[in-house]
């Protein structure tokens, strides 16, 4: 348990595993900020979009994640002034999000800016490399995981409820290749770290995993004391 005075609680997972349901319900119950730091990723995605730069521009997508003008508002999400929380939370960003998640250059203009949410009274941050390199002191390193059958359908459901056109064999592709790119890129890599405790939110509502997350939290806590 880090005897730090700002308490972190990092949550890191593969795509559809739950964890922003989940850090969600785990800040609300402990009156903590919350870190989605996979928005961030989305809203350079959706800056990327805007401006036309291409994928592969690796430079180019460096600079504007390092110049990126986004914000925070409550719930609301900005980017340059202008509310885009459900802008970001298309198809479109979710896949750009995981390519440019990969660019070394970006999660290096990101990390900063990350670090800075680490607030009083505590901070929970999702994300696939919260425990690991991010927040390494973190108090309590969670990794949420779940098949990834299980993964896809909740992501159907999801885009349903939006009405989004989706079928489950292109979302398990989808996924699958979102594992693969994410595991296997050299900044960063999604992996639990060592410390973490795994959770498998298969068979599991996103209230009983945060209802597991906060029982181990709170017994740390009672042992520290």
């Amino acid at each position: 348990m880090n005897a730090g005075p700002i308490p972190v609680i990092a949550i890191d997972g593969p795509s559809a595993s739950g964890k922003g349901t989940v850090a969600k319900a785990v800040a609300r119950a402990l009156g903590f900020h919350l870190l989605d730091s996979g928005a961030l990723y989305r809203l350079v995605a959706l800056a990327a979009l805007n401006a036309e730069l291409p994928w592969n521009d690796e430079p180019g997508l460096a600079r504007l994640a390092l110049g990126l003008q986004a914000g925070f508002r409550g719930d609301d999400i900005m980017l340059e002034n202008q509310i885009v929380t459900e802008n970001i939370r298309s198809e479109a960003c979710s896949e750009g999000a995981s390519i440019v998640g990969a660019v070394g250059g970006v999660r290096r203009a990101l990390l900063r800016r990350q670090r800075a949410f680490r607030q009083i009274p505590g901070l929970v941050a999702d994300g696939r490399d919260m425990g690991t390199v991010v927040f390494p002191d973190a108090d309590l390193k969670i990794y949420l995981t779940a098949s990834v059958e299980v993964r896809a359908e909740r992501r159907y459901k999801q885009l349903k409820q939006k009405g989004i056109a989706a079928t489950l064999t292109a979302l398990l592709k989808d996924l699958r290749e979102r594992d693969e790119r994410d595991m296997l890129r050299s900044a960063a890599p999604l992996k639990p770290s060592p410390e973490a405790h795994i959770l498998d939110t298969t068979a599991l509502t996103a209230e009983a995993a945060a209802d597991r997350v906060l029982a181990v939290y709170r017994g740390l806590r009672n042992d520290a004391i």
